[in-house]
């Protein structure tokens, strides 16, 4: 772990792929070190199966491309940022093939064409894939140049606890942020990391929800302590749920890509029957929001456990190519995709909203950057399309460390003393059931009652769960010594707070939030992002 006292002149909050882009992107300019919470590989971006999409084909253009994502953003995407973030996709994929990434090809005489595949919501073939594992074979090789790289130090096992800022400008300027105090799981310490410029890559949010894909890393952490040290977060209503996540008591968070469905995989009830025709003109490549309340109707109608995704006109050796990983753990399962169809739910999957960020990546708070899936950049609006956030991960993670690297450059002020962590009287604690039992309670609470269909009545009966959940989180932190449960816990809980108010606030149903009480988008109202800063507390 690092020293109190030793000054970085970059701190990385998240290891995934908008992490170790800022990363590359700064390291030649200064010393860096990057914060993660469990292993470099294991981040949100580790588990992205479809891949990452970008113009890439002639018969492609950027603007289908943006096209395509402003009508999945469902009238809320930036259209500048869209067009800014399409426009730059094939640069950072060319270098990501410079650094070795091995996206699927083949030979065409002397040249190398490369895959495309199609998802849900594009009109083209655009999506850059390894097989179906595409977000670890980009995370493994930026990963390998970050540790060859001599100014870079990676700090495992260890999470943010709060940002060091300095509160007390006159004028009432907004903060600037110093640094963060860190926790060391292995020591049990938290300790004063100080730094001249700080990018929050920490992803998403899914664990704030009992079911979802994400892997126990993704807790919210960075919109959390963003918003406790005065950053505004937008969009915290449009929660992505996966449409198909496999249905299984041993398949903990185990996604089944939206890529079966762009490879004409289909969606059966359990007597057989095909049913998305009769929700969308797209059926199965109906945008993810669709397609989710499609499945979570037929199985509240019906009493369905689950649906079920049949593959099998596919060739076994295409589906062992195309899907290595999937074929292999469904296998592994019981199940073989090459004959069986694949029972499937749906579960939260992405955070389309976050902390507000302008095109370079720069947050409200001096000194801070966001990017990736923590970040509320514009560009995917009320409801993301398939396969652009990796795309967004890079394009912004590249910005934003252009910024700081001439932020820097420009301006050589070091990071000012900070206070060292003061635990207080806290006391180490013997009752580790009351993290458990209110961890449990919050996730419970937010998938029962701020799901895929929503109503008034039971986001009220969520934000007066939460409130009292929050109270007593709040006493326990500080009457005891922190953990990195407690901590994760303590994040949540924000979050959960945030996507509540976010989706009383959006008196309409539009995108990600559908809501029995305002079931019409309303246009000439909240045709708008919703807001939240902590003044508004």
């Amino acid at each position: 772990m690092v020293a109190s006292d030793a000054p970085w002149d970059y701190l990385v909050i998240g290891s995934g792929i908008a992490g170790l882009t800022f990363t590359l992107g700064v390291a030649d300019s200064g010393r860096v070190a990057i914060v993660t919470k469990d292993r470099t590989d294991e981040s949100n971006s580790s588990y992205a199966q479809g891949g990452v999409a970008s113009v890439w084909s002639p018969e492609d253009s950027f603007e289908a491309h943006a096209e395509d994502t402003i009508r999945a953003g469902a009238g809320l995407c930036h259209e500048d940022i869209v067009e800014m973030v399409v426009h730059e996709g094939p640069a950072r994929i060319r270098e990501l093939i410079a650094l070795g990434t091995r996206f699927d090809s083949h030979l065409t005489g002397d040249a190398v064409e490369y895959d495309l595949g199609r998802e849900g919501g594009h009109s083209r073939r655009r999506v850059l894939h390894a097989g179906d594992l595409t977000g670890q074979e980009i995370v493994r090789a930026l990963a390998v140049a970050v540790r060859r790289h001599p100014h870079v130090q990676v700090l495992e096992n260890a999470l943010a606890v709060d940002l060091l800022t300095d509160r007390t400008r006159a004028g009432g300027a907004p903060p600037t942020c110093w640094g963060a105090y860190v926790y060391d799981r292995q020591r049990g310490a938290v300790r004063t990391v100080r730094a001249r410029a700080t990018a929050l890559c920490s992803g998403g949010a899914g664990k704030v929800y009992l079911y979802t894909t994400n892997p126990d890393v993704a807790t919210g952490d960075g919109v959390a302590i963003a918003f406790r040290a005065g950053a505004a977060v937008g969009n915290m209503e449009f929660f992505q749920f996966h449409p198909t996540c496999l249905y299984h008591p041993q398949a903990k968070s185990f996604l089944i890509s939206e890529a079966l469905r762009g490879e004409g995989a289909r969606l059966r009830t359990q007597d057989g029957s095909f049913f998305m025709g009769s929700y969308h003109p797209d059926a199965e490549l109906a945008p993810r929001d669709v397609v989710a309340r499609a499945i979570d109707h037929e199985m509240k109608v019906h009493g369905y456990e689950c649906v079920y995704l049949d593959i099998t006109h596919q060739p076994p050796a295409f589906l062992a190519e195309r899907f290595p990983h999937i074929l292999r753990r469904c296998r592994e399962l019981g199940i073989d995709i090459t004959r069986e169809w694949i029972p499937v739910v749906p579960a939260a999957h992405y955070m389309c909203g976050g902390v507000v960020t302008d095109r370079e990546g720069r947050t409200g708070i001096g000194r801070l950057y966001a990017a990736g899936e923590v970040a509320m950049t514009g560009l995917h609006g009320a409801n993301r399309l398939a396969s652009n956030s990796l795309l967004e991960a890079l394009v912004f993670g590249h910005r934003a460390a252009a910024d700081a690297r001439r932020m820097l450059a420009h301006d050589a002020t070091p990071p000012p003393p900070m206070p060292d962590w003061n635990p207080g009287t806290a006391v180490n604690s013997d009752e580790s059931v009351v993290v458990t039992q209110n961890w449990d309670e919050v996730r419970r609470t937010m998938w029962n009652f701020v799901g895929i269909v929503r109503s008034t009545r039971r986001l009220e009966r969520a934000r007066k769960r939460i409130a009292m959940l929050q109270e007593e989180i709040r006493e326990y932190y500080w009457d005891f010594l922190v953990t990195g449960d407690l901590l994760e816990l303590r994040n949540i809980a924000t979050v959960a707070e945030l996507i509540v108010r976010a989706a009383l606030m959006r008196r309409e149903s539009r995108g990600l939030h559908y809501t029995i009480d305002y079931s019409e988008r309303d246009d000439l109202r909240w045709r708008k992002d919703t807001l939240i800063t902590p003044s508004d507390s």
